[in-house]
């Protein structure tokens, strides 16, 4: 890149820094809060919330970030910053300064709409996160460490993480900006100056940036205020089924013809998906028309369409594709949230026969029906290596039922490379590819 190049970019950073500022507020807040030791962080100053858990603290002060989204005081922040606050200032750059109200929060994205009396605030274009690519500039805007507002600038890493562990409902893009303590609640913005992410967490041994930094999508984000603003809450869609990832493990003893979509491992009795005829070892693989990849991207995708909203969903069952339709119910909750050895089959695991005794004494329920439990799992064993692990319970092989350990030498596998096995485990089923 050419000296003019750099120097053009140069100015359309700063212009767009210039542009965004006076929409990026700071916030201060006075409450009770709480302190965790993982090294996912949330991060208001004083680190008064972590995930989940964490011991209470003593009543501290807080400085975060926040953005405003409408001309008449709506301002987007992170639920971390302001949960069990007792008060919440928002400062603005031009030296104003309001107490704010919350209108309302979500937990499982880490979200809150926050309000202030004021009319003609400057706000932020909201832009498509959707369209960012891989490798794009970015700028990270907040108030880091309580120094004052501050811009850094970074491309965006990656887009669609998930499993992270900070919120129940994961799609987060990754960017390097420099992202530290104080930024919860800032802006993530494109080159066009719109808001594209709300700057949730870093990942740090330290407490301080290390490159790793992570923002809620708009995507999400939009429809989350919406309901927050009509409702003072957020409804969740819900299809009443246990899924999981499709590993290569998975998609090779399934006989799928790709390791995408989201494999259902369990049905709910009376739900949704149970009326539409949804079963365990379906394969949802779109929608709505459009393509599931995973299961996180059907779990945000449903819960974000909300209750009461008719879908349809294609799905892969025994190398045949069809089409269901359905309306989604309301989430509520989590719900599905030895004696003798055969070391021929399950090297260094101990099966044992479930009596009536045995089903009482672990409390599992009518509808898990026959199964054989896993008493113990060699920790140095392909079973445990694959994901087998102790008090799990058996339910089928290849997808043939077991009632008792004996069960095993009936379906004949020995000489099988892998198995197949569905698995009950804390409350829900699960598939687990057995590798010798």
């Amino acid at each position: 890149m050419g000296t003019n190049a750099w120097a053009a970019e140069r100015d359309v950073i700063a212009d767009v820094a210039e542009q965004v500022a006076p929409s990026v507020v700071s916030i201060t807040t006075l409450g009770t809060s709480k302190a965790s030791p993982t090294n996912i962080m949330p991060f208001p100053f004083f680190s008064p919330h972590q995930g989940r858990g964490g011991r209470r603290m003593p009543p501290a002060r807080g400085v975060a970030s926040g953005v405003i989204i409408s001309a008449d005081g709506e301002i987007i922040t992170n639920n971390h910053v302001v949960e069990g606050m007792d008060q919440i200032r928002v400062h603005l750059t031009d030296g104003r300064e309001f107490e704010a109200k919350v209108i309302g929060t979500d937990p499982p994205t880490d979200l809150a709409l926050l309000r202030v009396s004021a009319k003609g605030l400057p706000s932020l274009k909201i832009g498509d996160s959707g369209r960012l690519r891989l490798g794009e500039t970015v700028l990270a805007v907040g108030n880091p460490f309580g120094v004052g507002q501050t811009v850094t600038r970074g491309i965006v890493s990656a887009k669609g993480r998930t499993n992270i562990g900070i919120t129940d409902y994961e799609d987060f893009i990754q960017t390097d900006a420099a992202i530290n303590p104080g930024n919860s609640g800032g802006a993530l913005v494109n080159t066009s100056g719109e808001l594209v992410g709300i700057n949730t967490a870093i990942l740090s041994r330290s407490g301080g940036t290390q490159g790793i930094g992570f923002a809620v999508p708009t995507q999400l984000m939009e429809p989350i205020v919406d309901q927050i603003r009509k409702h003072g809450k957020v409804a969740r869609g819900w299809l009443g089924v246990a899924i999981q990832d499709v590993t290569i493990e998975l998609k090779d003893a399934l006989k799928l013809p790709s390791a995408k979509g989201a494999l259902v491992s369990d049905v709910v009795d009376k739900s949704p998906a149970s009326k539409a005829g949804l079963e365990s070892g379906d394969v949802i693989v779109a929608l709505n028309g459009e393509e599931v990849a995973s299961a996180s991207q059907l779990r945000n995708g449903v819960a974000i369409l909300g209750p009461n909203v008719n879908v349809k969903l294609a799905i892969l069952r025994k190398g045949s594709r069809k089409e269901l339709s359905l309306k989604l119910g309301e989430k509520k909750g989590d719900i599905l949230s030895q004696s003798g050895r055969d070391d021929s089959l399950l090297g260094g695991v101990s099966l044992q026969d479930l009596t009536p005794d045995l089903r009482r004494e672990l409390g599992l329920p009518s509808r898990l029906g026959a199964g054989v439990l896993v008493a113990d799992v060699d920790p140095t064993s392909s079973a445990a290596q694959s994901g087998l692990a102790e008090g799990d319970v058996i339910v089928s092989v290849n997808n043939k039922k077991i009632e008792s350990v004996s069960d095993f030498s009936r379906l004949g596998i020995d000489g099988d490379k892998s198995v197949l096995l569905r698995v009950w485990r804390r409350g829900s089923f699960i598939f687990i590819v057995l590798r010798r």
